[in-house]
């Protein structure tokens, strides 16, 4: 600091040190103060034992102990309005379809084993079949009835091995009425005994069909629609109003859907409370699977990633990354519910990284996940403003990706929006921004699962499941979405 110094009448210019103002003194002693907070704060996020607010698990057995009683202690009020379809909900759907066929001008549908095949006679592929498909051919067939009412049912048969028929017969089949089957021998054509036999006791139709329309399901093996065309029959593969049947779901679905989604939200969120440090993916995997059968849920797929392994959509890591106080943890996980499947996602910091006072003593990694996490939370709020009946497909998955993209991070948003959920995982319609010709309409259920990939440094997707009503916002079907990576 410079001072100007008038001595006898000479003008001397002089270095001298300065002194502290009592204003300076408060702005260091204002700093100085705060510094200590963060390294205080800092200090129990390095050391979570000295929360005594956090009282956790130190070995797996505990863990598991923990989640499990968790969970239960809820209650698990979600099962409430669950319980196993009753035979008039199958005989119904069937007779949706049969409707839907004549207006798609069809005479049957086909379908082997599978979910559809699930979806209208409550029967697996694994429940056919524990070993693996095979390739004798078991065939569902739909077809359209018109009574002298004027009211249209579905007649149901099955194209069965010969040898295989009484299996079929236990199995119990939905039905009210004794079931029909059209047996075939190993030496013979299965689908030219089909379109034998196609008229047989019909109360309709007292002959045969020169070439049957027939549409069959969008997951039959292809050496099954191939068998039909060149046995006679002219295959179409499904569309129109019988792919609509199964995308609009019932009353009764609904509530399977929202029992089994909330449920395995609740699962995460009990979970979590137990999880402690040092855990790696698999062991929280592992964990979390056994939370789910506790409750009668059983997962098919759980996806638990630490935040650089989750910068990769679905993982493909060992599962070996350990969990630390600052970590990211992802989990994607669905579990099943008498035949209906949940799917949802959770991003969120582990309960022994408390949530601070005050945002500004954070890293600057910390406050990048915590912006990510709420530009993500914001897609999804956006996607669930466009998920009304009337909308197109395309709209909910551009709804979302505006937010991110304005947020500067379009190109890792690497995926669509959602999916249409039931029975299985993963239906139609797909909410992509290329899917315009696709209208939504009340009573189909999807899920919104916009998310951010930074690879190298972590990833955030946020999954719940949504009913789109006649009018008006969706309805959750999750019980409530994720409130803050705090509160998932």
């Amino acid at each position: 600091m410079k001072l100007h110094i008038d001595v006898d009448g000479r003008h001397d210019t002089r270095y001298n040190r300065p002194t502290l103002s009592s204003k300076v003194r408060k702005v260091l002693f204002t700093a100085s103060v705060f510094a200590g907070t963060c390294l205080l704060l800092i200090s129990k996020f390095d050391h979570p034992e000295s929360y005594s607010a956090f009282s956790h698990p130190q070995t797996i057995a505990e863990f598991q102990k923990c989640s499990i009683k968790t969970f239960l202690d809820t209650g698990l009020p979600f099962l409430s309005s669950a319980s196993p379809l009753p035979i008039s909900e199958f005989v119904s759907r069937r007779n949706s379809l049969a409707k839907a066929l004549l207006q798609d001008g069809m005479d049957a549908f086909i379908v082997e084993p599978g979910y559809t095949f699930k979806y209208y006679a409550n029967i697996s592929q694994p429940d056919w079949e524990v070993w693996e498909p095979e390739e004798r051919p078991f065939l569902m067939i739909v077809q359209p009835i018109n009574s002298s009412t004027g009211e249209i049912t579905a007649r149901t048969r099955f194209l069965a091995p010969s040898f295989e028929v009484e299996r079929a017969r236990l199995l119990g089949m939905p039905f009210e009425e004794v079931v029909e089957f059209i047996p075939w021998e190993e030496h013979w054509n299965p689908y030219s005994t089909l379109l034998q036999n196609w008229g047989t006791s019909s109360p309709s139709r007292a002959h045969t069909i020169s070439n049957p329309k027939v549409m069959v399901d969008d997951e039959i093996r292809d050496f099954i629609p191939r068998g039909l065309s060149l046995s006679g029959f002219n295959v179409a593969g499904l569309e129109g109003e019988v792919e609509k049947v199964k995308q609009t779901k019932t009353p009764r679905e609904v509530e399977l859907v929202r029992a089994v989604n909330t449920g395995t939200v609740e699962a995460v969120r009990a979970m979590r409370k137990c999880m402690y440090p040092g855990l790696t993916e698999n062991e929280v995997m592992n964990v979390l699977d056994d939370t789910l059968r506790a409750a009668g849920l059983e997962p098919f797929f759980d996806i638990v990633l630490f935040d650089e392994d989750a910068s990769n959509p679905h993982g493909g890591t060992d599962g070996s990354k350990v969990l630390e106080a600052e970590t990211f943890v992802l989990i994607d996980v669905g579990a099943h519910l008498h035949g209906y499947s949940s799917d949802i996602c959770r991003t969120f910091f582990p309960p022994f990284f408390p949530e601070p006072s005050s945002l500004s003593c954070l890293s600057p990694a910390i406050k990048e996940k915590l912006a990510v996490w709420d530009i993500v939370i914001e897609a999804q709020t956006q996607s669930m403003h466009a998920l009304k009946s009337g909308n197109t497909a395309a709209s909910v998955d551009i709804a979302a990706r505006d937010v991110i993209e304005k947020a500067g991070y379009g190109d890792a948003f690497t995926h669509r929006v959602g999916h249409g959920i039931g029975i299985k995982a993963h239906e139609s319609p797909y909410l992509n921004k290329g899917n315009v010709n696709v209208t939504l309409r009340a009573g189909m259920t999807f899920t919104s699962e916009p998310g951010v990939y930074l690879v190298g440094k972590f990833g955030v997707r946020h999954e719940d499941i949504l009913l789109v009503k006649e009018e008006g916002e969706p309805e959750i079907l999750t019980g409530r979405r994720a409130t803050g990576p705090w509160d998932p």
